[in-house]
């Protein structure tokens, strides 16, 4: 796709958009097997997580450079990537050692998060269906996190796992009340750098010979966790979401969670259990019913935000 596509997403057509918005969604749920095979390499989920978005980074800090007269949206922006980032090494450590499943369950609860934090920080009061929505996913999130479907000694990684979607629920709460003015490009950037920014003091306690894959198929990884799951289905997300609008991105974006499934099912020989399945229809359920802002990833909500500004 060229730039102007990326700047004019009318340009593509709406069937187009929804697949695009899917294969975006099976590269997000593909992160569970780059992160735990990483990991299983020796390399720790912070480094993983600086990988992830330095790629981003470093390709589209230029588009940053340019828009460095808007530098307050900027600054919110690093702030908001500095958050994910860092609540994104929450979730590696999760995924490290518990079942891909109930990780992916609990990552899927971003948008509670994202309503609550809508609420204090910015007044923007829930409707009732988005409420009913979030209820909907506490209760898939505690159907597949039951004491039966995990142990003791895992309880510790799946709090901890919590902060990566209270780190996505700030950040977008970030891009749609303070980053509307920037482009999608430059909101990207600035969040990426914003990751890599608040991951850089882990990486500086980090003994040398930890910083990288000791293999070349490790290094492989390394490049699919950059391009598969970030910086690829953040750019479709951004020209995607705003030709099909809120709803059919919501339901299109909901298959990362099945793909997460099954990446724990044929990757890692995780049986899914029926549990895990009635969570993952309530989240899909819920999903599709949020009205408005609730958008499956920030690309999708900040780009829907933008196009819903132009329609005005």
């Amino acid at each position: 796709m060229s730039t102007e596509q990326i700047d004019h997403p009318h340009l593509i057509g709406s069937g187009l958009a929804t697949l695009a918005v899917i294969a975006a969604s099976v590269g997000f749920g593909l992160v569970p097997y780059f992160a735990r095979t990483l990991t299983a390499e020796g390399m720790a989920p912070h480094v993983i997580a600086f990988f992830r978005y330095a790629f981003a980074a470093i390709v589209l800090l230029p588009f940053v450079w340019r828009a460095r007269a808007q530098w307050a949206a900027i600054v919110w922006g690093l702030v908001a990537g500095i958050g994910m980032g860092v609540g994104w090494v929450g979730y590696v450590r999760a995924v490290e050692i518990v079942p891909v499943s109930t990780a992916g369950i609990l990552y899927m609860t971003y948008p509670v998060f994202t309503l609550l934090i809508a609420w204090l920080m910015f007044g923007d009061r829930p409707g009732r269906r988005a409420i009913a929505a979030s209820l909907m996913i506490v209760a898939a999130a505690a159907l597949a996190s039951a004491p039966d479907t995990i142990t003791a000694d895992q309880v510790p990684a799946l709090i901890l796992s919590l902060a990566a979607p209270l780190g996505f629920g700030f950040g977008i709460n970030v891009l749609v009340h303070k980053l509307v003015a920037l482009k999608p490009l430059v909101r990207i950037a600035c969040v990426s750098l914003g990751s890599v920014l608040g991951l850089m003091p882990l990486m500086l306690a980090t003994p040398a010979a930890a910083l990288f894959p000791v293999t070349a198929s490790g290094w492989w990884l390394v490049a699919g966790i950059a391009f598969g799951s970030a910086l690829i289905p953040q750019l479709l997300y951004t020209v995607a979401a705003p030709v099909i609008g809120t709803a059919r991105t919501a339901i299109a974006g909901s298959f990362e969670l099945p793909t997460m499934f099954l990446v724990g099912w044929f990757a890692f020989g995780e049986p899914v259990g029926s549990a895990q399945w009635i969570a993952c229809v309530i989240v899909i359920s819920a999903i599709a019913l949020t009205p408005g802002k609730s958008i499956r990833s920030v690309a999708a909500n900040i780009a829907v935000e933008r196009n819903s500004r132009w329609r005005r």
